[in-house]
């Protein structure tokens, strides 16, 4: 069988931090989701072999805000279904804006998927805005850039899907 739609590193990253929550959190099916995380690491490691990361504070950033997101999304979800607090629900769909922006940063720098639900972030909530330099939450909101096989609102060095490194210009400014 050949699959055609295969999880991004944007997305193993994501769920790595999720599946390592629930390794801590419900130690129960540490040994389960062990095995997932070794398995997850096992093809980031395969993803990332002998590339280049331009960027990479930026990515080790993302990284880290998409786990922090994550956290609070479970903490804040927790407390729904215990029934132990409010849970503002209004606050999770804001985080999972900031969530996903996190995962197309990544997808930036090597390539991938987006997800382009990124403008949910309530007024109320504008603290919890991450300080991504100006210019990108500027260029969020430009047509796409279209070069070699990738589209990316930012500009900048990047790499296409098929691994060839490009330099993105947005025109629309």
């Amino acid at each position: 069988m050949n699959r055609k739609y295969l999880p991004t590193m944007a997305e193993l990253i994501d769920r790595l931090s999720i599946v390592q929550l629930k390794e801590v959190k419900i130690p129960e099916h540490k040994e389960e989701y062990a095995k997932e995380i070794a398995d997850i690491v096992h093809d980031l490691d395969d993803i990332l072999d002998n590339k280049e990361i331009e960027s990479a504070g930026e990515f080790i950033r993302a990284i880290i805000v998409l786990a922090q997101m994550n956290a609070h999304i479970w903490e804040n979800e927790s407390k729904v279904r215990n029934n132990s607090g409010d849970g503002n629900l209004a606050l999770t769909h804001g985080i999972n804006g900031i969530r996903n922006t996190a995962k197309n940063k990544l997808s930036d720098v090597i390539g991938g998927r987006k997800d382009y639900k990124i403008d949910c972030l309530a007024a109320e909530f504008k603290d919890w805005e991450v300080s991504w330099p100006k210019e990108e939450r500027e260029l969020e909101k430009a047509e796409p850039i279209k070069t070699c096989c990738v589209e990316s609102y930012w500009e900048g060095l990047g790499r296409c899907k098929c691994g060839k490194k490009i330099t993105l210009k947005n025109t629309k400014k």
